[in-house]
């Protein structure tokens, strides 16, 4: 079973666990599905716009793609299958180079073909009417070349639990997005203001294109989310009144069945909700099967709060006498106070440390702004400025972000992420402006004066030394994995261009150990100790390691 679970994981989290098997219950399609229907008209005028109708997709000068799209489910999910097919089909294929990759046995991937086609037997009860058609439109656009594993139309659905799965198996994954809200005395301006970290990484394609999608539905509010092709689904995303969600994992057990997905629960309540009361009594009529923290920022509330849900327990978190929250991945509400993986994750993960990090940072920043929180969100360094290598977990900027988010949500303002991770120029949009736009203008939707301009570490030594150490890293990978031997140098350079990260050394003390070269694999593992270490478990594994070269020596 932990062979399997494994196995999982490098699927999903690389969102490549479409590979799966056909159940009969798994036949049901929605009802649209039943029903004639024509796909738009799609008008290509160049590499970068696409146009159908009212509804257009366009790349920006940051190359993040603005996709408008309105109407009901069934229309909206054709038109964002059809706009983005071709981003569609590069995320799917993106996918199955994941399963070739990770898992290149053709035997295993049948047993986790058959597993997930038990585990996945019940999540269509899950998912609303309106969305299973809206991702049944989309669906129709996905890839031909991979009808053998699995239909579209199931593909795409399942598509939309990669993110519940890759944190439910977060002891294996990576994944660590932080959080935090400010409003009254602590905003420059007194009112609400929001950034986020998405550090969900599958992949520096997984992360390359980028879909800014503004929604005009026939029912419910107008909003915008970051997503990617294929995803309805919401991360990150604000509607026209005001009401933020992002959402940040907890600790869950591995799940034993598939029930709504928490990016189907926030779309819903971005799409439906205008006060953190309306989205709490969304959140309440759905059953997860991960745990997860959503924070909801409301401009009509003019603060932000965290709906804690559990396929167990349930609770909201709300900061008395203070106008700040903050959020990274473990639970603070009472409900969760003596929950035993909610504690063991708070001590063992890197989550308090980021947490009390965000802390630090906001009280060295009394009032803030978007310029300072972008600041926040992309600073690197650990607690009381140390330097903790560039790429660990502790830090807010893990340099992995796929993106990261800025809402000021009384003015209906937004501010997104450009690549690389958060480093490239975070983009402007006014949601009163876009929401406004006349028939026919195809134009973009950026409010480009008010850009956060690009991090300036894009421009020095160290970024570019933590590119090539990021090359070395994944040579050294293969390395350990197929018992290679390093050229002469190696060592030197690759410790050199990243020297405050521990896990250089930890690496290099396996490499060592694993050939034999025991003395040398205990310097290497010790000064790893002097390092700050990312988790309880990792300074577990280099101590073990330790031990068994002072056996082997004595």
């Amino acid at each position: 079973m932990k062979f399997i679970f494994k196995i999982i994981f490098f699927l999903l989290v690389g969102n490549v666990f479409l590979a799966c098997g056909i159940s009969k219950s798994l036949q049901n399609k929605p009802l649209a599905a039943s029903s004639e229907f024509v796909k738009p008209n799609i008008e290509k005028k160049n590499d970068s716009l696409f146009i159908s109708g009212e509804n257009f997709l366009i790349k920006n000068k940051q190359q993040l793609w603005e996709l408008h799209v309105s109407g009901n489910e069934l229309q909206r999910g054709l038109l964002i299958g059809g706009l983005s097919e071709d981003l569609f089909k590069k995320q799917e294929h993106i996918f199955f180079s994941k399963i070739r990759e990770m898992v290149p046995s053709a035997f295993k991937q049948k047993l986790v073909r058959q597993f997930l086609k038990w585990y996945n037997r019940k999540l269509y009860l899950h998912i609303p009417e309106e969305f299973k058609t809206e991702i049944y439109g989309v669906s129709e656009y996905a890839s031909e070349d991979f009808n053998t594993i699995a239909p579209k139309y199931l593909r795409s659905l399942y598509l939309h639990g990669a993110h519940d799965i890759g944190h439910a198996l977060q002891d294996l994954a990576l994944v660590g997005c932080s959080s935090m809200a400010v409003w009254g005395d602590k905003s420059e301006d007194g009112t609400l203001l929001i950034g986020r970290n998405f550090d969900f990484y599958a992949g520096d394609d997984f992360a390359e294109d980028k879909i800014i999608q503004f929604i005009k539905p026939e029912k419910g509010i107008p909003f915008m989310n970051v997503s990617w092709g294929g995803m309805i689904g919401v991360l990150s995303g604000m509607n026209v009144e005001g009401l933020t969600v992002t959402i940040n994992a907890g600790k869950s057990d591995i799940p034993l069945v598939a029930k709504t997905p928490i990016s189907i629960v926030t779309r819903e309540i971005l799409q439906y909700a205008s006060t953190i009361d309306e989205a709490i009594a969304i959140a309440k009529k759905r059953e997860v099967f991960v745990s997860e923290s959503i924070m909801v920022g409301s401009a009509k509330d003019k603060k932000a709060v965290l709906i804690e849900m559990a396929p167990d327990n349930f609770d909201v978190y709300e900061v008395a006498n203070s106008s700040q929250l903050v959020c990274s991945n473990h639970f603070q509400s009472k409900a969760y106070q003596s929950d035993e993986r909610n504690l063991n994750h708070i001590k063992e993960s890197h989550s308090q440390y980021r947490f009390k990090r965000m802390v630090e940072l906001l009280s060295e920043n009394d009032k803030m702004n978007p310029k300072k929180m972008a600041d926040i969100l992309r600073n690197k360094k650990g607690l009381d400025e140390r330097n903790i290598g560039f790429g660990n977990e502790k830090a807010l900027n893990q340099l992995r972000a796929h993106h990261a988010v800025i809402f000021k949500p009384e003015e209906l303002m937004v501010w997104v992420s450009s690549n690389p991770y958060q480093l490239g120029e975070f983009v402007a949009y006014d949601l009163k402006e876009v929401f406004s736009k006349t028939k026919g203008d195809f134009t973009i939707s950026a409010k480009v004066s008010q850009n956060i301009p690009k991090d300036k570490f894009l421009e020095t030594k160290e970024y570019r030394d933590y590119e090539r150490f990021r090359i070395l890293d994944r040579k050294l990978d293969t390395v350990l994995k197929e018992k290679l031997t390093l050229e002469k140098g190696f060592a030197q350079e690759y410790k050199s261009l990243n020297p405050d990260f521990w896990l250089v050394y930890a690496r290099m003390g396996e490499y060592y150990y694993q050939n034999g070269w025991l003395k040398a694999a205990e310097i290497e593992f010790k000064k790893a100790l002097e390092k700050e270490i990312t988790t309880v478990l990792d300074r577990i594994k280099i101590e073990n390691y330790l031990k068994k070269i002072n056996r082997k020596i004595e």
